[in-house]
Formats: structure tokens, C-alpha cells, sequence
């Protein structure tokens, strides 16, 4: 489509130019020699630049520019005037006006300004859109689902974003993390400007400081010019740290100090410079067992962790399976031509009965697949292991096989029960298989309490269910906290 153009100026032979020379740069060009009737053409159509002269008939430029903006806020208007006056310019900037202009205008010139004017209306339009979609609480790329659990993902996004709180977003791999933190940076104040995203996992140790940081010229071999870091790129706008525990640990302290003065040293230079970004990081991993195992400071977790959004696994919002399901499987039907794809019954079925243990990643790629594979329209089944649709198995239940069985050599065998069970008739089946796989005791044996294994293993269960709310956990289990309390005591759970 053309882009379209409003030339306001009084002088006649002025409009005939401009229209010659816009139509030329394939404008679509609509003119006006009075301030009255420019503003009736911005009522019924939507221009992506305005060039108004300062002294019209009825209006002076600043009145003309206030009630464009009015009517059309997103649309730039440049100002073109006969008077050179530093204070004039201040005015019409202050009601709004991309530029000023001094005459007899330079067309090269007033081109550039035109296509950046142009360029800045379409930015402002993708945001608005963006943000449009973001607000939509069913629907928005990797953040799709109605369930409760993305509800209250969507929730704080909402209260946090356009502050410059620290975002810690905890996620196992494939639910969407990237994702979340592109939502945060597009509904922030910060929107326009730049957001670079760092994998810390993936950067050479020997060269994360230079990356993060910069570095100047000769600060080290092969350093032949000054080199902007991550940090200075992301100025004014967001850095995401994902997989932020795998940053190394002699680099996190700088980053802390990052942080806390806001201040930073490019490598190989001792000038400060201003560290102005939003902190958004990531991780797939628990952060205090990161903590005890020494990958991640303590204190630069609390400092990276002043909201903290932990998003749920897939397995846990299986109500907004279909809804994925039907996004990837429009997405890849368009892609591959393959427009006439559909999900038979037995399809979904297969896909709710389904652990999804690689999340919504896995379940795109599993969807991907199947549309490229599928002969006819209808996609029958997906490419599932049969071997994990409804199970539970005891590699899933921390210290009970070893607890349990002791040494026995079936310990380490994966014993599987069905899951698609009522809750009854679920712990009878998963009871009988305990006691089914108990070794006999040998004379003078000490036999292990096998109640008390399995309550330490439910109850470390619950726990990394609830990610350590102790309350939360106690409802789970239908327990009173003191009585949850008592049983963490007994058992030594950290």
C-alpha cells in the first residue's frame, strides 16, 4: 500500500510541488491550503506523515500540530516555516511536531526527515499491536492458555512491567521463558528501545567479561577497536540473562556491583559508564540448589530476584493444551500448505493422556511433525513414545527406589502404573506395587520402615511441587501445617 502524506500550506505553487515531488517517492498525497480543512482530512483518513507551514490563514502551525496530534497521536507531523526562530521550534516540538524546518526546504533533505518520521509512526503502530495482543489473556504466541496458572502468570506481567523491578523467571525448559520476557519488555516504558538477550550458558569463558562489559582497542590480542558489551547495547532498554546460574562465578560479583551502582567499566578501560537497562533473567534450574552448589551467589540472587514469576510445566495446565494445539497446528497449516488439517478425537485424547515432559516446546515440535507427516487432512495421532503416555514411574519419585528396595537389583528397573486412575483406586494400584517389589527380608535383617520412606519421598514431592510453600504443600496433602511441619523435622528435608 502507498503511504499516505498531508501537505498544509497556503501558498499554492508550494502544494503543487510538494504533490509533484511526494508522488514521485510513490506518496499518495492529499493537500489543503487552510488549517480548517487539514483538520477535517485528518478526521476521515489516517496519514503516516503531516508537513504543515507555520502561517496559514486561520491557524498558526503549533494550533495546527496540537490538533492533529489530538486526532491522530501516532502520526508525525514536520513543520515548515519562513521565520528561523529557536523559539518558534521549541513551540511546535512541545505540541508535538517530529521537526522543524526553515525555508526554502532542501527536498534530499526534507526526504530524510520524511522516511524517519514515517519509519517512527510504523514503530509506534507494531507496539500499540503488540501490546494489543499481549493484553489479550487467551492468546499471544508462546503465552497462550486460559488456565488459572497463566492467569496469574499474565496477572503480574501486567503489574510489573512498566516498572524497572528485576525479573527472575523460573521455568523448566520449553514453557516459554523467552516468551515471558519478551511480554514484560514490550508492555514496559522501555518498549522502544533496544532488548538484547544473552545466553549465558553458550558464552566462551574466557571471553563472557569482554561480551558483557565491552572491551577498548588492545585491551587484550585480537581486541583491534573499542567494542560496545551487551550491557551498553541494552542501554535504555532490557538485557535478558538466560540460564543465569551458568554464568561463570568470578563474573558475578561485577555484575552485582552492576547492579548496585549502575555504573560499569568496559575491559581494558577505567572510565565509568552508565549502566541504564531493565534486568531481566532466567533460569531452568532451582536457584537455591544452584546457590548450594556454588553456580550462583547468593546475594546476586537477591538482588536479580526482586519479582520473581515462576511459569507452570505444561503438564500442570493441561486445560490449555487444546488451545496450543489448535495455534501450532493453524501455524504449521499455513506454513506447509496444509490447509485443510484438523485433530481427530482421538488425536487430543492422545495429547491430554501425555506428560509433556519437554512442555510446550515439545509439544510444537510433536505438532510440527505430525502436520509434515500426515497423508490425508485429518491428523489421526502424533508422534508420542507409548512408553510415557499416562505413566508414573519411580525415577519420578525421589529416594523411594532406594529407600524402599534397598539394594535390591529391581530397584533400578522402571516400574510403571497407570495414571488415568481415580484417586483411590490410584493408591491401591501404586500400594500394591510397593509391597509387590519389596525384597523378602534375610534373617537378621533390619527391615526398613517402608512408611516411613514413602512419607519422606511424598512429602519431598509435595514440597518441589509447591516450589517449597510449606501451606501450599500441607493443602496439597490434606495435612494441618503444624502436623507438615513436624514430618519435614522428623525427616531431615532441607
Amino acid at each position: 500500500m502507498k503511504k499516505k502524506a498531508l501537505v498544509i500550506d497556503d501558498d499554492v505553487s508550494m502544494l503543487e510541488l510538494m504533490q509533484f515531488q511526494l508522488s514521485a517517492e510513490d506518496f499518495d498525497v492529499t493537500t489543503a491550503e487552510n488549517g480548517q480543512k487539514a483538520i477535517n482530512f485528518v478526521k476521515e483518513n489516517e496519514f503516516d506523515v503531516i508537513l504543515t507551514d507555520y502561517n496559514l490563514p486561520d491557524f498558526n502551525g503549533v494550533e495546527i500540530v496540537r490538533r492533529c496530534k489530538e486526532i491522530q497521536p501516532d502520526t508525525e507531523i514536520i513543520m515548515i516555516t519562513g521565520f528561523s526562530s529557536t523559539e518558534k521550534a521549541i513551540e511546535a516540538t512541545k505540541a508535538g511536531a517530529f521537526w522543524f524546518l526553515k525555508k526554502p526546504v532542501v527536498f534530499e533533505e526534507l526526504q530524510v526527515l520524511i522516511e524517519k518520521a514515517v519509519e517512527r509512526k510504523q514503530q509506534k503502530s507494531e507496539i500499540k499491536e503488540l501490546r494489543g495482543k499481549l493484553s489479550n489473556k487467551t492468546s499471544y504466541e508462546g503465552i497462550i492458555g486460559a488456565s488459572r496458572a497463566m492467569q496469574d502468570v499474565y496477572e503480574i506481567i501486567e503489574n510489573v512491567a512498566k516498572s524497572d523491578a528485576n525479573i527472575l523467571i523460573l521455568g523448566e525448559s520449553g514453557t516459554g521463558k523467552e516468551v515471558i520476557a519478551n511480554a514484560i519488555h514490550y508492555k514496559s516504558h522501555r518498549a522502544s528501545k533496544p532488548f538484547v538477550k544473552v545466553n549465558c550458558s553458550a558464552l566462551p569463558k574466557e571471553l563472557i567479561e569482554s561480551q558483557l562489559f565491552g572491551h577498548t582497542k588492545g585491551a587484550f590480542t585480537g581486541a583491534t577497536g573499542d567494542k560496545a558489551g551487551f550491557i551498553g547495547q541494552a542501554n535504555n532498554g532490557s538485557l535478558l540473562l538466560d540460564e543465569i546460574g551458568e554464568m561463570p562465578a568470578e563474573l558475578q560479583p561485577k555484575l552485582l556491583r552492576v547492579l548496585q551502582e549502575r555504573v560499569y567499566y568496559r575491559v581494558g578501560s577505567d572510565k565509568p559508564q552508565e549502566a541504564d537497562f531493565r534486568l531481566i533473567s532466567s533460569t531452568n534450574r532451582s536457584p537455591f540448589e544452584a546457590i548450594q552448589d556454588g553456580n550462583l551467589r547468593e546475594d546476586l540472587y537477591y538482588r536479580i530476584n526482586t519479582i520473581e514469576i515462576k511459569i507452570p510445566p505444561l503438564r500442570e495446565r493441561m486445560e490449555d493444551v487444546p488451545m496450543l494445539a489448535e495455534h501450532f497446528l493453524q501455524l504449521y497449516a499455513e506454513k506447509y500448505h496444509r490447509k485443510d488439517a484438523e485433530f481427530s478425537g482421538a488425536a487430543y485424547e492422545q495429547m491430554l493422556n501425555y506428560s509433556w515432559r519437554g512442555n510446550v516446546r515439545e509439544l510444537q515440535h510433536g505438532i510440527e511433525r505430525a502436520v509434515l507427516m500426515s497423508k490425508s487432512g485429518k491428523i489421526e495421532s502424533l508422534n508420542i513414545p507409548k512408553n510415557m503416555e499416562n505413566k508414573i514411574s519411580f525415577s519420578d519419585i525421589p529416594n523411594l527406589s532406594s529407600g524402599v528396595f534397598g539394594s535390591n537389583e529391581k530397584s533400578g528397573e522402571n516400574f510403571n502404573v497407570d495414571i488415568n486412575l481415580s484417586g483411590d483406586e490410584l493408591f491401591e494400584k501404586v500400594g500394591k506395587l510397593i509391597v509387590d517389589k519389596l525384597p523378602e527380608p534375610k534373617d537378621g535383617e533390619t527391615v526398613k520402615d517402608v512408611f516411613d520412606s514413602i512419607e519422606n519421598s511424598v512429602v519431598l514431592a509435595a514440597l518441589k511441587r509447591t516450589n517449597g510453600n510449606k501451606q501450599a504443600a500441607a493443602n496439597l496433602l490434606g495435612l494441618y501445617r503444624p502436623r507438615l511441619y513436624g514430618m519435614i523435622k522428623r525427616h531431615n528435608i532441607k
